[in-house]
């Protein structure tokens, strides 16, 4: 009879930001399992638990032994397996020997290719007795684990290695206990309650009674989906309740996922501090709050920080004034700390800290901060210029940009860098645009970031990213596999956006990425250490383009296409791609870039003949030939006023009207004459052609 089976490991509190990857793969590795041996089948409910101190899932309709399933084995082809007379050969003997089987036993029968003999026996099925500990063993070493710990048993001799100590095991079939050993525990139906509040031992009478005993007996929600569907209501509710909300939505997921991973049985309280703190800068409080205490900060409609926030305990408790006077206590230290060292920093300038930044090892091949500095410096100015903005002011907030890396506050949250150097440079009388310049320069600093708003901010972000690219890719710590300690791919992905999603003020001012690798890699003249690596890091660059360009939904033949004809021009690769995309629409884009395939092919085996060659009209004998002449002289100017006005829809559009002389061309024109001068002349006319149709993109490969 089918019963769900219910499997608990029970341990200390696992690594809360870990804990639902951990409970995912822990439930997704023994369903496998099961389904794969047949004792499950596939599509039946499961139910996945995940709480601070245990990892379960309960799997419905396990069978306690698996249907016998039919075995075919694939033995030697007739033609070696018998001799002339017919009879049996040595070799399909000792086969049929191997298969513990009769001769006369084993069947006759083609494999698709020829006929061969096989053996046909019944399996007999798993048995879930056997079957559940080598699953379980092979869900633990599967599991996501951060970093392994080495614990002593009780008998105080054996060790073993997990996540965490291990204190408890159910494996339970229905009302049936599955014998298993793992981690030194045997299995049994005991699991535990609440730490505080639930009752510490719970016996389970039946796998389907799990949750419900744990939450009525233990106080425990075992769901982590629905513990933390618990949480976000509440917590929504209570600062509904207060005229406030929790603010960014990016800030918000994160911190929830981890508090659900902290709590077993969650309550919201409100929590509150000395309105004069709000004065400090609220960036600095709220990753006091979010980061050190996990508290839910609360802001206005106007997104300005509140003096209350959310708590949430593992405690339910009638009267919360001691869990909420104790996270006060707590909180109220770490604003303090953070009002004393904005309130010190303030008392020193930016500009008087840079030269400390001489001090600094930025790298050890590659100097210091201000050695760094100066090469961002020489970048920005640049890039302003090309962008259409000021290079002093570009200038001045690279010299400043990394000032704040000196201050207390920053010493003490790192991740306040660049956010507390743009209050510093107001403070210290730093024009609006340099000092957002300044907080601007990482950016973005993650995958679907905001990218910086101001010119002088993504001259200075991108003049950072591409002095790192070429300082680390030229000393040869380039990423491998999933080895990127530098970030060079986020680098990369953060200047592919830049030069793509923030234009220029003139078209032809507009930066090409080459030409950046290469004014990066020259900063480096006096670097010894440093080796340019122009076409590499191109490369490197254009993959992450690549990737990019397909997250946002572009096929990768459009993607090909439009980066074989320019791969340094990003400022206008997605207008290209749309163009790409609105030319598969039209009736004639598959003809034409067949043609165009087959043009780029015969100009390939001409080997450069046709390249530079000027066509001679007079010696275009076929009417075919002198219609596409025509054709093109036609089309081209039209064409090419459409590509100076940057429309590449136009201009394709433009260019479909060649198919039918096209068309016409290969039907009635043999190209490759046994006359030289007719072959070179049409070769030269296809040449003239074959760069017209791609100005665009290389239509070939769009051809199907």
């Amino acid at each position: 009879m089918n019963q769900p089976l219910l499997i608990e490991l029970f341990t200390e509190e696992l690594p809360p930001k870990a804990l639902a990857r951990l409970g995912e793969s822990f439930a997704a590795t023994i369903v496998d399992g099961l389904r794969a041996q047949g004792l499950a089948p596939a599509g039946g409910a499961v139910d996945t638990f995940a709480t601070p101190r245990r990892l379960a899932v309960r799997v419905a309709d396990v069978r306690a032994r698996a249907e016998d399933r039919a075995v075919e084995v694939k033995g030697p082809s007739v033609a070696v397996a018998l001799d002339a007379s017919g009879a049996p050969t040595l070799a399909l003997r000792k086969w049929a020997d191997k298969q513990g089987a009769r001769i006369e036993d084993l069947v006759r029968a083609t494999d698709g290719k020829q006929d061969c003999f096989f053996h046909r026996s019944t399996a007999p099925g798993a048995t879930l007795a056997q079957a559940v500990q080598p699953l379980i063993e092979q869900a633990l070493a599967k599991l996501p684990i951060p970093k392994v710990m080495q614990y002593q048993l009780a008998d105080g001799h054996t060790s073993v290695s997990f996540v965490r100590p291990a204190h408890g095991l159910v494996v339970l079939h229905g009302a049936q206990v599955v014998p298993a050993s793992v981690l030194g525990l045997q299995s049994g139906g005991l699991t535990h309650g609440h730490r505080f509040q639930g009752e510490a031992d719970i016996e389970l009478p039946h796998a389907d009674d799990y949750e419900s005993l744990l939450a009525g007996r233990g106080r425990v929600v075992a769901s982590f989906a629905e513990r933390r569907s618990r949480i976000e209501t509440a917590l929504r509710e209570r600062a509904a309740s207060l005229g406030v909300s929790l603010g960014d939505e990016s800030q918000v997921t994160p911190l929830l996922d981890e508090v659900c991973a902290l709590v077993e049985w969650p309550a919201v309280y409100v929590g509150a501090f000395e309105r004069e703190f709000l004065a400090v800068p609220q960036e600095c409080l709220i990753l006091t709050m979010r980061t050190n205490q996990k508290y839910f900060p609360l802001f206005d409609a106007q997104g300005r920080l509140d003096h209350r926030f959310l708590i949430v305990s593992n405690m339910e408790v009638a009267d919360p004034s001691l869990i909420v006077d104790g996270n006060q206590r707590v909180v109220r230290p770490r604003l303090a700390d953070a009002r004393f060292f904005f309130e010190q920093d303030k008392k020193t300038r930016l500009v008087d800290r840079t030269p400390q930044l001489g001090a600094v090892v930025y790298h050890a091949k590659l100097g210091t901060q201000a050695q760094r500095t100066e090469r961002v410096r020489a970048l920005a100015r640049h890039l302003a210029s090309a962008l259409g903005g000021d290079p002093q002011a570009a200038d001045r907030a690279a010299l400043l940009a990394k000032a704040d890396l000196l201050t207390g506050m920053v010493g003490e949250f790192p991740e306040l860098q660049g956010s507390m150097g743009r209050h510093y440079a107001i403070h210290d009388g730093e024009s609006a645009e340099i000092a957002q310049a300044i907080a601007e320069h990482y950016q973005p600093r993650f995958a679907g970031d905001a990218l910086p708003a101001t010119v002088t901010g993504t001259a200075v972000a991108l003049a950072d990213k591409l002095e790192t690219l070429a300082g680390i890719w030229g000393i040869g710590s380039v990423p491998t596999g999933d080895r990127d300690p530098f970030a060079l791919r986020r680098h990369a992905l953060g200047v592919v956006r830049m030069l793509i999603e923030r234009p220029t003020a003139a078209a032809a001012s507009a930066p090409t990425l080459r030409g950046l690798l290469d004014l990066a890699f020259a900063q480096f003249d006096q670097v010894p250490a440093v080796t340019p690596a122009t076409d590499a890091l191109h490369a490197f660059v254009v993959d992450r383009l690549r990737g990019w360009l397909r997250e946002r939904g572009h096929p990768a033949a459009d993607i090909d296409a439009v980066l074989a004809v320019d791969a340094d021009r990003l400022d206008r690769v997605l207008p290209r791609l749309d163009a790409i995309a609105a030319f598969r629409a039209l009736p004639e884009a598959q003809s034409l870039a067949a043609a165009n395939k087959r043009i780029g092919n015969l100009l390939r085996k001409a080997d450069g003949a046709a390249t530079g060659v000027a066509l001679d009209r007079a010696l275009l004998t076929e009417p075919a030939e002198r219609a596409l002449d025509a054709a093109i002289a036609e089309t081209a100017p039209r064409a090419e006023a459409r590509l100076a006005a940057l429309d590449y829809a136009g201009a394709l559009t433009t260019l479909a009207s060649l198919r039918v002389p096209v068309d016409a061309f290969f039907e009635g024109v043999m190209v490759n004459a046994d006359d030289p001068r007719l072959r070179g002349n049409r070769l030269a006319l296809l040449d003239g052609l074959h760069r017209l149709m791609n100005r665009v993109a290389d239509l070939s490969k769009l051809a199907s």
